[in-house]
């Protein structure tokens, strides 16, 4: 079994320890005045932010309470990081329903921020695994959640919601069984069409049977396409997550690998995707030699931030211009967008005309059938979307604004009655923004539990980026 290559004991904590923990968050939160943020130790978000009036400390939140395979749930601390929650269910044979794809974004960031990954296309989203959530409000009031309570409202408007309804505390969440490794295999398509297609098939024939249990795809360039389908198997792994050559390579060069089951839920994150070879980590010399601590995502994230912080491509651009060499603009493009599958045609034509980043992360998922219930996520339930994800940036030029293209992409999601996360940057005008988002009902929410507006709203957050 997988079990985790650490100490578990520090993954739990005990029911009463959590007690005490909410006891004394909820006294913090009486004790401030005026806007109040998380103080925390990771972030996955890629937007700034100015500056809160006051930062609650939040990790004493950041546990497993318990696992418990006989009910298929486990019950777990907001601020836990996946890699903290899947090693804690790993230890009784078990993964969570849906692991978002990088280890240190938490498991209510992955609600509140919505999450997917490659089993999403049978389980939903993050979010649709979960069946209670205690939340702290901005009335200071500490509330348990379910869609059968007198907080089903809150419940259900909380995916999405990015803390400015209420902090999370602690989620129960679906767990399913795990074997020792996971068998992945390859099909590449030159042909777009046959790529949809297959995708297609792949999800209608797994929902429900033991066909698949992950799903997702990649695009390397308009004429290359690879199907990735996986199974939990019993056999020996035959590789790792951290070899001379980042996974995402292997979808090129191989019919199918074995991997642990951890290393294939983390299969994503040394690399963070391909965005390492921006940092020179594709190289295997620097692979042998910084090894796992470098090979994690948090890694670049930090470096990004500080690349961002201090503004050290605006800096180079000048030093280039200052010696007489070529200026090369462009705009950062840090996006991830669910499409329903009858459109994602007519989305890839726009990609490859304006965007075109390369790869392209191809992730489907099916909202579960009464996913219509989520107030400011809403989806087509039953219906397969494909989630799109592209993080670097696009060449520009003087005479565009400086989210031109970010800003084009938001109105062809639109029009494609898509979905555009908000962990990244946005910039949609008010009225659209609330027009998409429910704002009518998410004011109404707003003034229910945060009548004070001890948080910032869901357009201040997201797009105005308090």
């Amino acid at each position: 079994m997988n079990r985790p290559p650490r100490n578990t004991e520090r993954l739990f904590c005990t029911p009463e320890q959590h007690v005490t923990a909410v006891k004394s968050f909820a006294q913090a939160l009486a004790a401030t005045t005026g806007i109040v943020r998380l103080a925390k130790r990771t972030s996955n978000l890629f937007r700034s932010r100015s500056k809160a009036s006051h930062k609650l400390n939040a990790s004493l939140f950041a546990n497993t309470i318990a696992v418990d395979p006989k009910a298929g749930t486990a019950d777990v601390q907001g601020m836990c990081t996946y890699e903290d929650f899947t090693d804690a269910c790993l230890v009784y044979g078990y993964m969570p329903a849906v692991v978002p794809e990088l280890k240190t974004i938490t498991v209510g960031g992955a609600v509140s921020g919505i999450g997917i990954e490659a089993t999403s296309f049978r389980h939903g989203l993050v979010h649709e695994t979960v069946e209670e959530i205690e939340v702290l409000c901005g009335d200071g009031k500490v509330r348990i959640c379910r869609a059968d309570n007198e907080y089903a409202d809150l419940f259900r408007a909380l995916p999405n919601s990015y803390g400015t309804l209420g902090y999370i505390l602690r989620l129960r969440c679906r767990i399913i069984p795990v074997k020792r490794s996971v068998r992945a295999t390859y099909t590449r398509f030159s042909d777009r069409s046959a790529f949809l297609a297959a995708i297609e098939q792949e999800c209608e024939s797994g929902q429900g049977s033991a066909d698949n249990d992950f799903v997702e795809g990649v695009c390397f360039d308009p004429n290359t396409f690879v199907l990735v389908t996986g199974v939990h198997c019993d056999e020996i792994p035959d590789t790792t997550n951290k070899g001379p050559e980042p996974y995402y390579k292997n979808l090129l060069s191989k019919s199918s690998i074995i991997l642990s089951t951890r290393d294939w839920i983390w299969r994503w994150d040394p690399d963070w995707f391909w965005c390492s070879r921006f940092y020179g980590m594709e190289n295997p010399v620097l692979r042998f030699m910084f090894g796992p601590w470098m090979l994690r995502s948090e890694r670049y994230w930090k470096i990004m931030a500080w690349y961002r912080k201090h503004r050290i491509e605006s800096k180079v651009q000048y030093l280039r211009k200052l010696v007489g060499l070529p200026v090369s603009l462009r705009e950062p493009m840090i996006q991830d967008v669910e499409i329903p599958l009858a459109r994602c045609g007519e989305f890839l034509d726009f990609y490859e005309q304006h965007i075109n980043i390369r790869p392209l992360w191809i992730c489907p998922l099916r909202p579960l059938v009464d996913s219509e219930r989520w107030t400011l996520y809403s989806m087509h339930p039953g219906a397969v979307h494909l989630n799109f994800g592209f993080w670097e940036s696009v060449p520009t030029n003087k005479e565009n604004a400086p989210d031109h293209f970010n800003r084009m992409l938001e109105q062809e999601v639109t029009r494609l009655d898509g979905r555009k996360s908000l962990y990244s940057t946005s910039y949609f005008p008010v009225d659209e923004f609330w027009k998409i988002y429910n704002g009518d009902v998410c004011h109404t929410l707003k003034e229910r539990y945060d009548p004070a507006a001890r948080f910032p709203d869901l357009y201040q957050k997201t797009v105005q980026r308090r």
